[in-house]
């Protein structure tokens, strides 16, 4: 495994908070300055996938609330039926 591919492997297995957490040093980090433009694109590309770990654990709490709530109407539809 490369060492980009370890590091997207290792980003996707963190939770929100550990995701989002990360994301805000590396936001820190780049607005602070002071890195090298090899630096700065490391973080960029570190803020990229945490960002779309961030992404993905939204999401999904989306479609499991969206499913939640289609399921209370569809129970609530069969009670007014009785």
């Amino acid at each position: 495994m490369t060492g980009k591919t370890e590091q997207t492997a290792a980003a996707e297995a963190l939770g929100y908070e550990q995701a989002r957490d990360e994301l805000i040093e590396v936001v820190r980090r780049l607005e602070a300055g002071g890195t090298t433009l090899e630096e700065s694109l490391a973080f960029w590309e570190r803020g990229e996938e945490l960002a779309k770990v961030c992404r993905r654990w939204l999401d999904g709490a989306r479609a499991r609330l969206d499913a939640a709530l289609a399921e209370e109407e569809q129970e609530g539809a069969g009670d007014d039926e009785n």
